[in-house]
């Protein structure tokens, strides 16, 4: 079987490497906010072209520690969209703020500009005053930003970049990222920047909102033992962060494999019942996850299935269908209809830079036979 994840051969194609470098994390001594946290903040800010970044437990806990910095809390509202991991909506009930879900552009998934215009010019009634806005790019590739960073500033709020699933995507020549107020970056195993835990960091080019945020990850220290600011812990481990470091400068290899195993996939779809992935003329991909949409998907996955093929459903509920949140979060005038549409349909293919040539020969052929 073919999975549609395999962080293991990520490790095992770089192991002489994250050896090393887990190896020196551990012969320092220093295992918290050390010497490899700071440099894979620097490097990671270089990378992306920002003055800072903060390393963090996760990124669920970047966007609660940009909310906090932010001051956004009870009583104060969040647009953001229904067809996202939960983590998103999660981050900020988590600051006691409340959300408020929109739709999606059934063509890229990702938060359908026009109803943010209409919530941000007409909010919903009995709904908090929304204080900000969370754009989450989806799959590898940009929200449509443009409209909505005009719309955020318009009303006076801040955009939140939520690039969980976009290291290395740009949108108009720029990287995902670095285009709203501040961004969260999740580092989970299976993402494109992965680590070999839990991890995530933030960025900003506002210098007195990151100190805010790097003082709130750590008990709201701005010198030790004492709490400035009220804070929480979540910190970015010495051990992690040096398998980061090492990461980091391979992404762009990674990346482009990705985009070859797409480019594969799509030739091989070209005579089918199915279609690619729409691709924004704009911006570049990085695929962090091959999503195709079909409305007998579930007999399609068992089809594959049988063809040694893993896939997966990215998301098969929606967060509001979810029981924790049914009937107690705030929806957009749309009601998410294409979101609930989506869930029924979409399905991820493998795609990851240690898969095979022979392994995407292997998801081709099925593709093309189950679907000819």
């Amino acid at each position: 079987m073919i999975p549609l994840a395999d962080p293991g051969a990520a490790y095992r194609a770089q192991r002489d490497l994250l050896d090393d470098a887990m190896g020196r994390a551990l012969d320092s001594g220093w295992y918290i906010l050390g010497g490899e946290g700071a440099a894979f903040e620097q490097e990671f800010a270089a990378w992306l072209g920002l003055p800072r970044a903060i390393g963090c437990a996760n990124g669920t806990d970047a966007l609660m520690l940009i909310l906090r910095g932010m001051g956004i809390g009870p009583g104060m509202a969040v647009a953001t969209v229904s067809h996202t991991a939960v983590a998103t909506v999660a981050a900020i009930e988590m600051v006691g703020a409340t959300p408020l879900l929109l739709d999606i552009d059934p063509d890229t998934y990702t938060m359908d500009p026009d109803e943010l215009i209409a919530v941000l010019e007409d909010p919903p009634p009995g709904l908090p005053p929304i204080r900000a806005v969370i754009a989450v790019h989806l799959y590898g590739q940009a929200c449509d930003l443009e409209p909505m960073l005009a719309a955020c500033e318009t009303a006076g709020i801040p955009l939140i970049e939520d690039c969980a699933q976009c290291h290395g995507a740009t949108l108009g020549g720029y990287k995902l990222g670095t285009l709203g107020h501040a961004a969260a970056f999740s580092l989970y195993p299976t993402k494109n920047l992965g680590a070999l835990g839990d991890a995530g960091i933030l960025a900003t080019r506002d210098e007195a909102l990151a100190d805010r945020i790097a003082a709130i990850r750590q008990y709201g220290w701005k010198s030790r033992y004492i709490s400035d600011l009220v804070g929480v812990n979540s910190r970015l481990d010495e051990l992690q962060a040096a398998v980061l470091r090492v990461r980091l400068p391979l992404l762009a290899g990674g990346n482009a494999r990705r985009n070859e195993v797409a480019d594969a996939y799509d030739a091989a779809l070209a005579d089918t019942t199915l279609s690619p992935p729409t691709r924004r003329q704009d911006a570049t991909h990085v695929f962090h996850q091959y999503v195709i949409r079909s409305p007998d998907r579930d007999a399609l996955m068992a089809r594959l299935k049988e063809h040694g093929v893993g896939t997966g459903i990215h998301y098969p509920v929606p967060v509001h269908l979810q029981p924790a949140y049914l009937d107690r979060v705030a929806l957009g005038p749309a009601g998410c209809a294409e979101t609930e549409a989506a869930a029924r349909e979409i399905l991820s293919l493998p795609v990851y830079p240690e898969l095979t040539d022979e392994q995407v020969a292997r998801v081709c052929q099925a593709l093309r036979e189950v679907a000819g």
